[in-house]
């Protein structure tokens, strides 16, 4: 077989990089290679058309095997199984606990416990909420309001029922700094009592070593705008004082590093996302040995697919999204995953939204077999490519917090406010302008989807007490709230304007600019009057003012347009708005006869249709 190979090879002679690149631009005929072909991300990193193998030359990490340091690869050894991982919200115990039996009898093999104001997690509370759940082998994790109480109440219950420590597996979300982000406080009012409560809460659980009791909620960065190489970078830092704080407080660094574990948001951007978890456990590797170059701990990842993208409109969608999001994370070896129910955006989630978000883990395992393989990535030009480059710009950002004195200091700076500000401010215009689409909101809209009701966000807000913080808090939004804002005025409003398509002249033309206008409008949920075609001016303008039309696009060639649009605007004689759908040649001559509503691909779509709003008098 392998001579077969290589004699097939010897047909084929090698051809160099720079034969690609001189075959490619030949190809262009002149047109500008970087501006067509290299993709520059958010992040900054340019993205090549293609890789070759001299582009991964170099990395020191490269023959380093599943399991091993730096765990680039991850720390797994057989197999790729995760953590299939479902919230319960408990507000009632034996509410939570009939749920939690279901669950672990439905696929779900960790449990999360997101605690309310409205329960206190007394010994008998803990007794009545895990009674007859099938441990150890399902994991318990607890999260929410005072998590951290639960670390003192485990071990009594291990030893009441015969539970071997070790075997226990799961997690407290107990994180200061993450309060810090979004709350602009620390628990307990001081970052003393907060670190001290930290010792605690990990002196608690000591022979629970499989109880993970430190989380670094690096998915607030995301959903609140951030890049990925921020979220990295800031979550590395918020790791490093972690291990900082408790190295003052006398713990060891393999003492601190095994209770810690990092909760990241999975964005859309595939191959980003399956390169970013291989660099944060690479980098993670490296900030541990460094504090400690007889530790080799690897980072404990538990993936939440991103509040950042869902959507209250075409929310059907959402289970595209994460599932996609979802793949990318389990082809980088995350441990545990949790898919977020695609109606959390709008309502509190109904059982068959959860089934849904549940049955997506269990189809990618069983009938995809992503379970089977460890790090299928591994040597793949492009993605080893984008791990490097990801690392590198993230270890940038991550010593610039480290020059400013660590992460509270940073943030007490504004440092890292700003910088995700920054970025949240790129990608709301970029969302604006539908240069980063979201199907179903700022781009192909569902025409006659009309919302009822105001939706009920059941993703965390932001909310803290002014008075008590110590900085800015991030905000943490939807990238399409805008949007969805805006459609819902139309909605709930009582009236949708009719917005009239005059097609006429070039059929090609006429057809594309009609598309365009129609979903370009339908977006704010106004009611898109489209047509096949008009044989005279005087046809389509009697047919818009018969359909009573609020706004009458023309749509047509640019030459045409030159001819048609001052005859339009004279006929119509105010009795609709006339927009003209793309930017022809003639605009400025057409704005000197009054004629200044235009729309096309260079358009933010989200301003423009705010001032139709106005225009069209929609509160």
């Amino acid at each position: 077989m392998t001579e077969q190979r290589d004699k097939l090879f010897r047909e084929f002679p090698p051809v160099s990089t720079s034969a690609w690149d001189e075959k490619i631009r030949a190809d262009l005929k002149g047109a500008d290679y970087d501006r067509k072909l290299i993709w520059r991300t958010i992040e900054g990193i340019n993205i090549k058309p293609f890789y070759r193998s001299e582009d991964i030359n170099g990395f020191d990490y490269q023959q380093a095997l599943p399991g091993t340091f730096p765990f680039v690869r991850g720390a797994k050894t057989e197999d790729n199984r995760w953590q299939i991982r479902q919230q319960i919200l408990v507000e009632d115990i034996a509410a939570a606990n009939k749920k939690a039996l279901d669950l672990s009898e439905k696929g779900v093999t960790s449990l999360e416990f997101v605690l309310t104001k409205k329960v206190v997690l007394t010994p008998e509370a803990l007794e009545r909420l895990l009674n007859n759940l099938p441990l150890p082998a399902v994991a318990l994790n607890f999260t929410g309001y005072q998590c951290e109480t639960t670390a003192a109440l485990l071990m009594p219950y291990t030893n009441e029922h015969n539970i071997k420590p070790e075997a226990l597996k799961g997690s407290i979300n107990f994180d200061p700094l993450g309060r810090l982000c979004i709350k602009g406080n620390f628990h307990y009012d001081s970052e003393a009592l907060s670190v001290e409560m930290l010792v605690n809460v990990i002196n608690d659980t000591q022979s629970l070593s499989a109880f993970r009791t430190i989380g670094i909620n690096a998915r607030n960065f995301v959903n609140a705008g951030s890049s990925i190489i921020q979220e990295l970078a800031f979550s590395l830092a918020m790791g490093a004082e972690y291990l900082s704080m408790l190295a003052d407080r006398g713990l060891s660094v393999k003492e601190a590093a095994i209770k810690m574990a990092f909760y990241f948001a999975v964005s859309p951007n595939y191959f980003m996302e399956i390169a970013k978890f291989r660099a944060a456990r690479l980098l993670w590797a490296q900030i541990v040995k460094a504090f400690d170059p007889g530790c080799h701990e690897s980072m404990c990842i538990h993936a939440e697919t991103s509040c950042w993208n869902f959507t209250v409109y075409d929310p059907y969608v959402n289970i595209l999204r994460t599932t996609t999001e979802s793949m990318s994370a389990i082809l980088a070896g995350i441990d545990s995953l949790t898919i977020l129910p695609f109606d959390i955006a709008y309502e509190k989630p109904t059982e068959f939204a959860e089934r849904i978000a549940r049955n997506q883990q269990i189809m990618l395992k069983e009938e995809s077999y992503l379970d089977r393989v460890i790090d299928p990535a591994a040597g793949s030009y492009y993605i080893e490519s984008l791990t490097e480059s990801i690392a590198v710009e993230s270890w940038k950002i991550f010593l610039a917090v480290q020059e400013k004195g660590g992460f509270i200091a940073a943030m007490k700076q504004g440092y890292i406010q700003e910088q995700v500000g920054k970025t949240a401010q790129q990608r709301d215009l970029a969302i604006a302008t539908r240069r980063e689409v979201s199907i179903g909101t700022n781009q192909y809209p569902n025409f006659a989807e009309v919302c009822q009701e105001k939706p009920v966000d059941y993703i965390p807000a932001c909310v803290c007490n002014a008075g008590k913080s110590i900085v800015q808090p991030l905000c943490l939004y939807r990238a399409t709230e805008k949007f969805e804002k805006l459609r819902l005025r139309t909605d709930l409003g009582g009236r949708r304007p009719g917005i009239f398509m005059l097609t006429i002249g070039n059929q090609s033309m006429r057809l594309a600019r009609s598309q365009f206008s129609c979903n370009f409008f339908a977006c704010a949920g106004y009611e898109v009057i489209d047509n096949t075609g008009f044989n005279t001016l005087d046809e389509g303008i009697m047919a818009a003012v018969a359909a009573k039309a609020d706004v009458v696009v023309l749509c047509s060639s640019d030459d045409e347009i030159a001819v048609f649009a001052p005859e339009a605007y004279e006929k119509l004689k105010g009795r609709a708005i006339l927009v003209i759908a793309g930017s022809p040649p003639c605009m400025e001559d057409l704005k000197a006869k009054g004629i200044d509503n235009f729309i096309h691909i260079r358009s933010d779509v989200l301003e423009t249709l705010k001032a139709y709003h106005q225009k069209l008098g929609i509160e």
